[in-house]
């Protein structure tokens, strides 16, 4: 696959550009890369289990008042199969979460000499900027290649 000469400029990679510049020039030393990857890891599966945790609750007590009332139409069946198929999605999401915070727990195995973390903050001032670090090109044809985002 052919690398392509100019970044994209739709909107989620000029996003994407800025957040990565942004958190490699805030976060410059691999144990600051450590902590915000962590803290992003956590934030999201809590969150995502909150709402899970929520959605289930909602959609067991909508299940049992229906029930009790006898009331199934058409509608309300296909409400309940997309929001049983979220909730499915969901839980999926947070097993997938569970497996990258155990593999990610590793990387706190890893701790470098001071010379080392400013190697890592020499690199950052230089790569943050570059809009055409191979990486963010990666990652750019990833986001590209994903079905589920929406178009913008």
């Amino acid at each position: 696959m052919k690398v392509p000469e100019e970044p994209c400029q739709c909107p989620d990679c000029l996003r994407f550009y800025r957040e990565h510049d942004r958190l490699i020039r805030e976060f410059p030393t691999l144990r600051a890369q450590q902590e915000i990857n962590w803290a992003a890891l956590q934030s999201f599966r809590t969150l995502c289990g909150k709402v899970l945790e929520d959605l289930q609750k909602n959609f067991n007590s909508n299940s049992s008042h229906q029930s009790e009332e006898n009331c199934h139409t058409e509608k309300i069946e296909k409400k309940e199969k997309s929001v049983t198929q979220v909730i499915a999605d969901l839980e999926n999401i947070n097993a997938h979460l569970y497996s990258i915070e155990a593999l990610m727990e590793r990387i706190f195995d890893v701790k470098v000499p001071n010379e080392i973390e400013e190697k890592f903050r020499e690199i950052a001032g230089e790569i943050a900027p570059d809009p055409l670090n191979i990486d963010r090109l990666r990652l750019n044809r990833l986001l590209h290649q994903t079905p589920d985002l929406p178009d913008k």
